[in-house]
């Protein structure tokens, strides 16, 4: 028997007792806890379900567009305790609300696993939707081949995969790159760059390789992350109009300061300013921009090609983007979205767009749901922008987009107990009252102990006493578990929350997406945009 019904069980049966064994207890009141649909309501919005499915009709049209989203870490369990969060932040009881891609027609499971790993890291499984292979844990668009830091240019150039953006420019298709994350990082650095260490994101890195490895000096021969953006083969370069997220300092020398706080020197030891290069080799109307007013200042009418790299690692959370003191701003994920299809648009080719909600992943990594949750509402937000750009506008040209949702890998993150319909998301879990009119009261542990109802299976939010072992749980009752900064508990101590192996999930709208159906391999979402895009 369900725990709740076997209580509620109890309840009714010592109220019978009370009552001389008459099956007609006497209740308080009306219920305090649920939602404030009528019988009538569950009914009705099933029927309304089934006729909106009925004008749902596979979209077999070319696109003309592709934008890939990718929320980094966003597992289905997140997407979950997104969508009840910002239905709470709005004042409704959360849970029957949605996120904007959680109404597109189309919706399949995604298998993360790479070629080498059960849990994957965000290089592969990025390579594998950008590819259409799956590569080693790692490793950036290259095939699995690929030995481990391997730094000959020749063998990994005979070894790269072709990516979807490289295929846009070859078509003469506009292409842009935008994330939250480092501009150098995983997920957006798979679209362009190939590279057997994703970690060698400026010559810094590569040149430390050679040192502990023994090698000679300048003896690898392959570009870093970030000259391989600027030093794209003819076609891409031109094709790249939009590049924007974090990671700053790798695009500038280190005898230069970076410009926003001017504490940090740039990492590069060849000399080249990377910023510099984008705004002279991309000709009149290329512009670089590190601040949020640079940012708005940069005329979609006028910009030929845009480079925002607005912070020196990764962007800030959403949640702390607008109170961060003494800074000059950065854009949010919606906004980088909106100005780089206003900029795309006008090739009249169409245009390819990956866009990344890069702190997911981050957040989960430090053990903080709540910013963790903030990131993806923000890209359901950028996701609906998209939408009513392209699916939504009235022009034919824009209208022919196909539009993919998915995540890269899931968390170890986790939503449990049995909290009561509205129970705040990032509270501690209270249950319906036994008794109809009574309030509902915190759940308790063996320990006599409250809990959260979001928690992680690992990680830096493990309570215990190092090296004693302790695993004694903290006394959460007076505990504030919806501050920004709290960590949910993790049930084993790790110094950062690792990755999760189950499938995550794929939402389609547009032309070709009824083609994500089912359960996919992660790769088959490259030969859906191939397809689409009639490659």
């Amino acid at each position: 028997m369900h725990p709740e019904s076997a209580k509620r069980a109890i309840a009714l049966a010592v109220s019978v007792a009370l009552t001389g064994g008459t099956m007609a207890p006497a209740f308080a009141g009306a219920p305090t806890t649920g939602g404030t649909e009528s019988v009538a309501d569950w009914f009705t919005g099933g029927q309304a379900f089934i006729q909106r499915s009925k004008q749902t009709f596979a979209n077999v049209r070319p696109a003309k567009n592709v934008i890939l989203f990718v929320g980094d870490g966003m597992g289905v369990s997140t997407v979950s305790a997104a969508r009840i969060l910002d239905g709470q932040i709005k004042g409704n009881t959360g849970e029957e609300n949605s996120l904007s891609f959680e109404a597109f027609p189309n919706l399949a499971l995604s298998k993360t696993y790479s070629w080498d790993q059960q849990t994957s890291d965000s290089a592969p499984t990025m390579t594998a939707m950008v590819t259409g292979y799956k590569g080693r844990e790692g490793q950036l668009s290259v095939n699995h081949t690929t030995v481990r830091g391997e730094c000959s240019a020749a063998v990994t150039e005979s070894n790269k995969l072709t990516t979807i953006l490289e295929q846009a420019a070859a078509a003469g298709k506009a292409t842009g790159v935008v994330s939250t994350a480092r501009l150098t990082h995983a997920t957006p650095a798979a679209t362009y760059s190939h590279i057997a260490v994703r970690d060698w994101e400026s010559d810094r890195e590569i040149r430390n390789f050679e040192t502990a490895s023994g090698f000679p000096a300048n003896s690898c021969t392959v570009k870093d992350i970030s000259a391989q953006l600027i030093d794209l083969a003819p076609a891409a370069r031109n094709s790249l109009k939009v590049a924007m997220g974090g990671g700053r300092t790798f695009f500038y020398p280190n005898s230069v300061k970076e410009p926003e706080r001017g504490t940090a020197f740039g990492t590069r030891r060849d000399g080249r300013d990377l910023t510099a290069e984008w705004v002279s080799t991309r000709g009149v109307g290329a512009v670089y921009a590190w601040n949020k007013a640079q940012f708005d200042a940069a005329d979609p009418a006028t910009t030929t090609h845009l480079l925002g790299l607005f912070e020196n690692s990764h962007m800030q959370y959403e949640a702390d983007r607008l109170t961060a003191s003494g800074e000059k701003g950065e854009p949010s994920l919606t906004e980088m979205t909106e100005k780089s299809v206003n900029i795309l648009k006008k090739n009249a080719s169409g245009f390819f767009l990956h866009v990344e909600a890069g702190r997911i992943d981050h957040a989960h990594h430090a053990g903080n749901a709540r910013r963790a949750l903030i990131d993806a509402i923000e890209l359901s937000k950028a996701v609906k922008k998209a939408y009513d750009m392209t699916i939504g506008s009235n022009d034919p040209a824009l209208k022919d987009t196909l539009i993919i949702v998915t995540a890269d890998h899931s968390h170890v993150f986790t939503i449990a107990g049995y909290p009561h319909r509205g129970n705040p998301i990032l509270g501690k879990v209270s249950e319906v009252p036994n008794v109809d009119g009574d309030a509902p009261t915190l759940a308790k542990d063996r320990l006599n102990l409250p809990y959260t109802t979001l928690g992680y299976q690992n990680g830096p939010g493990w309570r215990g006493t190092l090296p004693t072992n302790s695993a004694v749980r903290p006394d959460l009752t007076a505990v504030d578990t919806e501050a920004l900064g709290f960590l949910q508990e993790a049930a084993i101590p790790l110094g950062s929350e690792t990755h999760a192996g189950e499938d995550v999930a794929i939402y389609a709208v547009g032309p070709r997406s009824h083609l994500v159906h089912g359960s996919m391999e992660q790769h088959w979402i490259y030969h859906v945009m191939k397809e689409a895009f009639g490659f």
